[in-house]
């Protein structure tokens, strides 16, 4: 296909409702991107604040199930449905923002052999 689009699907201002992915509708284009799925600091943040990479909107944490844009369901629903009618999803996977921890932990560690990660060179501390 030549002169595609890809829309980057999410915006800073979006209503805080949970409705997100309802919005969707067949506009034309072939590719959307789609905002971070995962649960974030609150359901007002975009995603971008992220608190729990598991947690695609069906577990109570941070002060509801939904993430800004709907619930898992929703958006596993969304992603059918854009395949349905030949729309990409392309999902915004978001691996090195860590934010809205909980408390602070403390766990033992080992330093490894930079030459073979499964070889132990300490002790545990």
């Amino acid at each position: 296909m030549k002169n595609q689009t890809i829309m980057q699907y999410f915006e800073w201002y979006l209503p805080d409702d949970g409705r997100h992915w309802q919005r969707l509708a067949d506009i034309g284009i072939s590719k959307v991107w789609l905002p971070p799925a995962c649960k974030a600091t609150g359901t007002n943040d975009v995603g971008y604040g992220i608190y729990d990479l598991y947690d695609l909107g069906e577990f109570d944490q941070k002060g509801a199930v939904r993430t800004k844009y709907g619930t898992k369901d929703e958006y596993l629903h969304a992603i059918s449905a854009l395949k349905e009618k030949g729309i990409r999803p392309i999902a915004d996977v978001v691996l090195n923002h860590k934010a809205g921890g909980d408390e602070k932990e403390a766990f033992t560690v080992l330093k490894m052999n930079p030459g073979n990660r499964q070889q132990p060179i300490s002790e545990p501390y």
